[in-house]
């Protein structure tokens, strides 16, 4: 069936792609046609940007005439040419659709009197232009594009006319037409137009074209610079993810969702962003892979910055349902209910619910999440916004396999089932015998699926005010609060918790505690609670004055995090038993951990050289307070000194401060012609340490302190009518990395001890590439994606064993972290109602260690979808009806996709999973 399935989709896109080839008669734009508006007032040359791509047109206007005019915000349902009516009224501003669909819009003059012109005015017109089009570059390109047929000769009348209007201009200034397509991103959202970094957006057409319920990293996937692996099609098992950027993992990187920081990405008592955000809801996703933004809140980012901005409310009372059902018993449903504006009032609410079994072995995935946001504006520069996610999350586990598990044809281990890819728990007790004390002893029997489990249940509160103080003033304050709570449940073998039974009963735990122990009856329930809460707030300025920009502000930020591990008993032993709370066979840990984060920041955005240079300079200062007090392992309950136990230290308390006032930053746009800029850009990173409670939960206090990167970024970008790509050339240097390693014990020589340590530096340089092309041949029916990724992060320092010898990894590559990364995509829109997409993404060769012996084959993973409906006229209630097929893994490759390194041991890995397919039917009401 799944087969069958692929056959048709690949003859469809097939004949799409010949349908863009040779082109369409009645494929133009229908300017008539309604459409649901959400564009803000901005600058022009953004608002005319963003109406047009709504508006599923093409644009055509100059940069340089633009840049003191500002448009208006239309929101809500609109025919296209009332919408342009409301977005140029009293701006200064005139557009008008030919009939060949583009939008042309100049500012106002005398010469926009007289726009309807018969068919013999325009002939003399067009002779008239003839002769200005003899020479300058301006001319030659609105020859070309008239010649290739995107802009039609009644918009190059326009133009001409424009030209007389300014014609004391020196036409070696004047900026050259823009033109962006139906569904491609404009320039500043593909290649970062504007930007003194190497900043590339995800769009909300291509957020909603991915599969339903997609994790929020998976957005990542196609982006430059980062290398994005995740467990499963959907990507959300908690401790499946892996993302590597540059010099750096998911742990260094900073994660912002409608400006408030999302604190640490633990899967233990972290804000991991694919908890707080549904795909349908998300506006846009903004990564900055590593220049660096002093405005940004974070304490975990040492470079990499990546936003998820939501939607804002509608200004139309409506709906949208999503249902969506697939392979792996996949059932996910999406509604969204939009109040419209009331006044100044308008709001929405949300909730999507997911259900589907594992991809691989027992158990299942059951996520219900909600998001609500309402938004009351006192005018058009003052507003406050409230906004909800409640997100409660139950999953199994699945494992990580060795290579030779991965590669051997029959099962390796009593205690799992299946061979390669689908190595799985087991979905039944097994019957391994009776041994001699207790019937459930066997290690084995730990491989029973159903006590390995992660709960979740999170819920976010955040709070934004802003308005203009003054004309040049402006103010914006965002407060939130998070409450977290959770439980994973892992088995203990009977054998390994008598051990810790027997110690913690000789050191006389229960006496000394207060804490009973009750003797272990087989295989344990071992639970790990977790929760807490953050709340902080961020609070900003904007100055404006003459040519500068003056940004300067701050955030704090208290978190509190709850930890327990302790082993259960279950009714004999048994692993498929019922539970027992009352009986604890030992206890682990019991501790409570808080943080408090402050920054602040200034930073001056200047303007020269007629707007041609734009300057960045600023600084932040962040201080990061860490502290932990409670039963941090095993000694503070209870040790064993010369063979014999001993009651532990018992409750402790440490705390450390990791702070640096003075974190530079600088960058600068240069606009070299009115189609390509140069970027550059320099930052400085500070950060807590990662994984900081499980360095502090040790019982020597590690000797660390926070991480450090320094980031370089010097790039070209070009916008062009067809086409628009960026180049950037990175290099970082990465000092104090945090690694566990070996070092001798001061005061006593020859005892080594393996502790976390700042041991050294990493560098990484490369290149990142991204474009988007519109061949002609397509003649506006299709266009391709692409970027490259050429990695090359290595170790500058050597590291001591758990021996206390030399590794040798100084000039070895970074585990997982591949020099090659690429991805393509052909996206096809023959018609308003179907687009296509098929995109390759290529990993290339890595290593699983640091000492780089064992390698990780390159793969290329081929996902695609068809969409049917957008665009089809109301039936009845229903608009915007629509039918999405997504298949991931099209061509079913088998490989293991990523692994969370090892230093010299054996590694174990993540399997990529196999082709998947979904559908998805949505609608408005």
């Amino acid at each position: 069936m799944i087969g069958r399935i692929i056959i048709c989709f690949l003859c469809v896109l097939t004949t799409f792609v010949q349908s863009a080839a040779f082109g369409k008669s009645d494929g133009k734009p229908d300017a008539t046609g309604v459409v649901q508006f959400d564009v803000n007032s901005q600058s022009a040359d953004g608002g005319l940007r963003d109406f047009a791509q709504q508006a599923g047109l093409a644009v055509i206007f100059r940069q340089q005439s633009m840049t003191s005019f500002t448009t208006n915000s239309v929101k809500g349902e609109y025919e296209i040419k009332a919408g342009l009516a409301l977005l140029l009224d009293k701006t200064g501003l005139s557009g008008r659709i030919p009939e060949n669909g583009t939008l042309v819009v100049e500012p106002f003059s005398s010469t926009n009197l007289a726009k309807e012109k018969t068919d013999e005015g325009n002939v003399m017109e067009r002779a008239e232009l003839n002769k200005k089009l003899k020479g300058g570059t301006s001319n030659l390109l609105m020859s070309f594009l008239m010649a290739t047929g995107i802009v039609s000769q009644n918009a190059v009348v326009q133009s001409a006319n424009a030209q007389d209007a300014n014609a004391q201009q020196d036409q070696s200034n004047a900026d050259v037409v823009v033109v962006t397509g139906r569904r491609i991103s404009t320039a500043a959202d593909a290649v970062g137009e504007g930007e003194a970094g190497n900043t590339i957006s995800v769009t909300r057409a291509a957020l909603l074209s991915a599969p339903s319920g997609v994790s929020g990293l998976k957005a990542l996937e196609g982006l430059p610079g980062f290398n994005v692996q995740t467990d499963g099609a959907l990507g959300l098992y908690e401790f499946g993810n892996s993302v590597t950027v540059r010099a750096f993992n998911f742990q260094q990187v900073g994660f912002v969702l409608d400006g408030i920081p999302m604190g640490r990405p633990d899967a233990f008592g972290g804000s991991p962003i694919f908890r707080y955000v549904d795909n349908e809801n998300l506006g846009q996703v903004r990564a900055s892979p590593g220049s660096g933004n002093v405005v940004l809140p974070s304490a975990t980012s040492l470079g990499p910055v990546v936003e998820y901005l939501t939607t804002e409310p509608s200004d139309e009372f409506g709906a949208t349902m999503l249902i969506t059902v697939g392979e792996d018993n996949l059932r996910r449903s999406f509604i969204k209910l939009e109040t419209g504006d009331l006044d100044g009032f308008s709001g929405y609410v949300s909730r999507s619910k997911t259900d589907s079994d594992l991809w691989r072995g027992p158990g299942t995935i059951d996520r219900e999440h909600f998001e609500a946001k309402v938004r009351y504006e006192f005018d058009d520069d003052s507003y406050i916004s409230t906004q909800l996610v409640y997100n409660d999350f139950f999953d199994y586990d699945s494992p990580s396999i060795s290579r030779a598990q991965y590669e051997s044809p029959t099962s390796t281990s009593a205690g799992r089932d299946g061979t390669g890819r689908n190595i799985a728990y087991l979905g039944t007790v097994p019957d391994l015998g009776v041994g001699s004390d207790v019937q459930f002893q066997n290690s084995n029997y730990t491989g029973y699926y159903i006590d390995r489990v992660n709960v979740r249940e999170d819920l976010l509160v955040g709070v934004t005010v802003a308005t203009n103080l003054t004309d040049t003033l402006d103010f914006k304050s965002t407060g939130y609060y998070e409450d977290k709570d959770g439980f994973g449940v892992s088995p203990d073998s009977y054998g390994n918790t008598l051990r810790n039974y027997d110690e913690q009963v000789a050191a006389g735990v229960p006496a000394s505690f207060n804490l009973p122990l009750v003797m272990p009856r087989g295989v344990q329930y071992g639970l790990s609670s977790v929760g807490g809460d953050r709340k902080g707030i961020t609070a900003g300025f904007t100055y404006h004055v003459a040519n500068h920009k003056v940004e300067f502000g701050g955030w704090y930020e208290e978190e509190t995090f709850n930890r327990t591990q302790l082993r259960l008993n279950k009714e004999g032993g048994n692993p498929a038993g019922e539970l027992i709370p009352s009986e604890v066979a030992y206890y682990r840990r019991n501790y409570t951990s808080d943080r408090e984060f402050k920054q602040y920041y200034l930073k001056d955005t200047m303007t020269l050289l007629d707007d041609r240079l734009t300057i960045e300079a600023g600084f932040k200062g962040l201080y990061l307070d860490y502290g932990l007090s409670g039963f941090r392992d095993f000694d503070d309950y209870s040790r064993v000194v010369g063979g014999v136990p001993v009651i532990g230290f018992g409750p402790q308390t440490i705390s450390q401060e990791f702070n640096d006032g003075f974190l530079p930053m600088a960058g600068a746009v240069y606009k070299v012609s009115d189609t390509e800029q140069v970027f550059a850009s320099y930052s400085q990173n500070f950060s807590l340490p990662r994984g900081a409670d499980a360095l502090f939960d040790n019982i020597v206090t590690p000797d660390i302190g926070g991480e450090r990167s320094t980031n370089y970024e010097l790039g070209v970008r070009t916008n062009r009518p067809t086409f628009n790509a960026a180049l950037a050339f990175y290099y970082i240097d990465f000092d104090d990395r945090i690694e566990t390693a070996g070092r001798e014990v001061v005061g006593q020589p020859g005892l080594i001890e393996t502790i976390a340590q700042n041991v050294g530096s990493v560098e990484a340089y490369g290149i990142e590439f991204t474009g988007n092309w519109k061949p002609e041949f397509f003649q506006d029916y299709a266009y391709i994606t692409a970027n490259l990724t050429h990695n090359v992060a290595t170790f500058k320092n050597d590291i001591n064993s758990s021996g206390g010898t030399p590794l040798g990894i100084m000039g070895n590559q970074l585990p997982d972290s591949p020099k090659w990364l690429a991805t393509v995509g052909l996206t096809v829109e023959p018609t308003d109602w179907i687009v296509a997409n098929i995109s390759a993404r290529y990993t290339g060769e890595r290593f699983a260690d640091f000492i780089n012996t064992q390698v990780m084959e390159s793969y290329t993973v081929v996902d695609a979808y068809v969409e049917v409906g957008s665009g089809v006229e109301e039936i009845g209630p229903l608009k915007n009806l629509k039918v999405r097929l997504n298949v991931t893994n099209l061509f079913d490759t088998d490989t293991l996709s990523f692994t969370f390194g090892t230093i010299n041991g054996t590694a174990f890995y993540r399997p990529l999973s196999p082709r998947t397919v979904q559908l998805t039917i949505g609608a408005e009401f």
